[in-house]
């Protein structure tokens, strides 16, 4: 099965990241929502194929000392609760 995801934009507001930054939490936003849908899967609405014009994450908290590599992390399990939340129907 592939499975392509397309985020056009992804807006952080209130996160202190350099240039630099932004690329090391891109790429672990990528690399973690890769493993989440590759362990876990998509919901059924999703697995025939769709679109979501937007969606909300829940929020999420970051303590000081996070790295860029951490908060993409979050941002990504995030991103993927937003997916299952919909998927819910919630």
């Amino acid at each position: 099965m592939n499975i392509n995801l397309h985020i056009e934009q992804l807006i952080l507001e209130g996160l202190p990241l350099t240039r630099n930054d932004r690329a090391v939490v891109q790429a672990a936003v990528e690399a973690e929502l890769a493993r989440l849908m590759t362990e876990r899967g998509l919901g059924p609405s999703l697995q025939a194929g769709g679109a979501m014009p937007s969606m909300s994450a829940p929020g999420l908290q970051l303590t000081a000392g996070s790295t860029p590599a951490q908060m993409g992390q979050q941002i990504a399990q995030a991103v993927y609760g937003g997916i299952g939340q919909a998927e819910q129907g919630k």
